[in-house]
């Protein structure tokens, strides 16, 4: 089992082209006084934030401005769209009744991309 997500925390997907923090809202259980993520915490905008820019043709606005640029891969401003909670390779541990969320942990975007956790995040209990 992967290290448990925590508050601060970073995300990277396999089509945008920057990571970005992983929010965990205040309301979630605490793992050493921090709060750590669920499965369930997979909401765009609010758990996961935009990568940046995105490069999957599988996005609309991707796969128009690349038409427009007569086939020259033009990425757009990520817009992630997260249908599914997230997949834990082990959901063996509970934290308030709920799969914690650990740092082998992928979830899916509806744009084609594989969201991973690249920096679970730092708990002083754990050093």
């Amino acid at each position: 089992m992967g290290m448990p997500v925590l508050l601060s925390g970073l995300c990277q997907c396999a089509f945008g082209v920057a990571p970005s923090p992983f929010v965990v809202l205040p309301t979630n259980a605490f793992f050493c006084n921090i709060p750590a993520g669920s499965i369930f915490d997979n909401v765009a905008f609010l758990n996961i934030i935009p990568f940046g820019m995105c490069m999957s043709l599988a996005n609309p606005t991707v796969a128009a401005a690349t038409a427009a640029a007569l086939g020259i891969l033009t990425p757009m401003p990520c817009i992630p769209v997260i249908a599914a909670p997230w997949l834990p390779l082990k959901p063996t541990v509970l934290l308030s009744n709920k799969p914690i969320l650990d740092s082998d942990s992928i979830v899916m975007c509806n744009w084609g991309g594989v969201i991973k956790v690249a920096f679970p995040g730092v708990s002083m209990c754990l050093l």
